[in-house]
């Protein structure tokens, strides 16, 4: 379960660093603390439910749903656990170590720790100070560190850089 919250987390992370400089290094080294109001468990299909009130902390991070779902694969399938979290929104927070915030929402987030690829759907934004990028569905490879953000049949992708945060980002790295 700790390693399951660790990588969630740690995937969120790295999702954000896409926007601006890398994340609290500390903050994966913390402990994770889960607390929901209430909480299942379902040992012969490996799942553990999360709901009402859902806040995860790690560090910096700070993770709010209504609900998270963590699966887990058999003990020797070669497969990976998954988390869902669902929310009106789920939100994401995290302090960066140039001290900039990182906020990130929508109504649902996935993420395969087999193919570490983590899928924020509907009303997803990521935002760093006043840069932010909205999208109906916003997708993070965290091997290939590629972000694509689609919008759907009533919206589009929209992006919002403000210069001079972006000029702040490149000098100090």
């Amino acid at each position: 379960m700790k390693s399951v919250s660790s990588k969630i987390l740690l995937v969120s992370a790295v999702t954000f660093m896409s926007l601006s400089a890398l994340a609290l290094k500390d903050d994966t080294n913390q402990p994770i603390n889960i607390v929901s109001d209430n909480q299942s468990l379902d040992m012969s299909n490996r799942v553990v439910t999360f709901t009402d009130n859902v806040v995860i902390t790690q560090g910096s991070i700070v993770v709010k749903a209504n609900k998270v779902i963590i699966t887990r694969p058999e003990e020797n399938s070669k497969k990976k656990d998954t988390v869902e979290a669902f929310g009106n929104p789920v939100t994401f927070h995290q302090m960066m170590d140039d001290g900039k915030p990182v906020d990130g929402k929508a109504n649902k987030v996935f993420y395969d720790l087999a193919t570490e690829f983590l899928t924020l759907t509907g009303n997803a934004e990521l935002k760093q100070l006043d840069s932010k990028i909205n999208g109906n569905v916003i997708t993070y490879d965290v091997k290939k560190q590629q972000l694509k953000a689609n919008g759907s049949s009533g919206s589009r992708v929209k992006t919002v850089l403000i210069p001079s945060q972006l000029n702040d980002a490149k000098g100090k790295k």
